[in-house]
């Protein structure tokens, strides 16, 4: 009996065994872990101003890349025919017109001269900016009629945008210089103030304004950040252009008439 009762529990333990390997559930394996997919690429800052590569360059002769760049911004608004002050019957614009032709006479014969009128027309370009050429220069500046309006934020911004595409044919080295003749304030919906910010903060150009028979209460006037004269006679506005050319010796504020 004892061996027969042995017998009977071994069979029974198979048994369970057996049982409970059936209700034993398979468990899948795992799903392999992914590799994180790639970080995308940061985003390149960009380029500096002009924003332009060593290998865009498009000025292949290197004094030319040391250029220095004298862009004019000339106001032939309507108030530029009004007699200029301190010279008598002379106006505005014939008072501008004069120094003028002597600033483009001294330009250094290696430098780049533009020339930019807001008028009748509009706001316009009339001589590209590229290698001086003070006659022509002078012939534009001899054509402009005054009438219209002050559209100042407009020509900044096209003045801007030409001293930066010159900017980028010289991958940004040379002088940039935006020289701005303005007997008035800005016409409404054209205050300067932005695109002077912009060209401030992004570029290297350097902003003269010469405010002619207005005094320095002027938008374009902001001390510490642009170079602002107030001129008050023809004499005044010719020297406020031999300040620009600083650099160029041959500049004589004296040797022409003003009047």
């Amino acid at each position: 009996m004892t061996r027969a009762l042995g017998l009977r529990l071994a069979l029974l333990g198979l048994m369970l065994l057996a049982l409970a390997g059936c209700d034993r559930k398979v468990q899948p394996a795992p799903p392999p872990v992914s590799a994180a997919p790639p970080a995308p690429a940061p985003t390149p800052p960009p380029a500096p101003w002009p924003g332009v590569t060593p290998d865009q360059a498009t000025e292949t002769d290197t004094p030319r890349l040391m250029a220095r760049n004298y862009y004019v911004v000339f106001d032939g608004s309507g108030s530029m025919r009004e007699p200029a002050c301190g010279s008598g019957k002379a106006s505005k614009i014939d008072a501008a017109k004069r120094a003028l032709a002597a600033f483009a006479a001294s330009v250094p014969a290696d430098a780049n001269l533009g020339l930019l009128v807001f008028d009748h027309q509009g706001v316009h370009e009339v001589l590209a900016l590229g290698p001086a050429q003070p006659g022509r220069f002078v012939e534009l500046v001899q054509g402009v009629q005054a009438a219209g309006g002050t559209p100042l934020r407009q020509s900044v911004q096209a003045a801007y945008h030409a001293l930066t595409q010159q900017g980028r044919r010289q991958l940004g080295y040379g002088e940039y210089h935006l020289v701005v003749i303005t007997d008035g304030e800005a016409n409404e919906g054209q205050d300067p103030g932005e695109a002077v910010a912009t060209l401030l903060r992004d570029s290297p150009v350097v902003l003269h304004t010469i405010g002619f028979c207005i005094g320095d209460r002027h938008s374009l006037n902001q001390p510490g950040r642009t170079l602002y004269l107030a001129a008050d006679n023809p004499e005044a506005l010719s020297r406020g252009l031999g300040d620009v050319l600083a650099e160029a010796p041959a500049f004589n504020a004296a040797g022409f008439d003003t009047k």
